[in-house]
């Protein structure tokens, strides 16, 4: 993933980016900023989480015992991705990054 982005587009894609990762808001701004860099990389990775956070969702209603350890973990994801987009910054997050590049848009 691209790492240097322009301080115009981290300037005015910051808040986008946060929304980001606020579960089904990732969609707002993949719609809205869908030309700045930033926030596109930020909302790929959150759209992946989503996903990732609906599937695991519906099948620990099945499983509960096994697969809610792992919304915990998607989560700290989501919490993760919105700290280093408040500070400007982009992290590969592990797993969510590689399936985040293969998206396009």
């Amino acid at each position: 993933m691209k790492s240097n982005f322009s301080k115009e587009d981290v300037s005015d894609g910051k808040m986008y980016a946060v929304l980001a990762y606020l579960s089904i808001f990732c969609i707002i701004p993949l719609i809205l900023k869908k030309n700045n860099p930033f926030v596109l990389n930020h909302g790929r990775q959150g759209l992946v989480l989503f996903v990732a956070e609906v599937a695991t969702l519906v099948i620990s209603i099945v499983v509960p015992w096994a697969f809610r350890p792992f919304l915990f973990i998607l989560f700290a994801f989501s919490f993760w991705g919105m700290v280093t987009a408040i500070r400007g910054q982009v992290v590969e997050l592990p797993v969510v990054a590689g399936i985040a590049e293969k998206i396009t848009i």
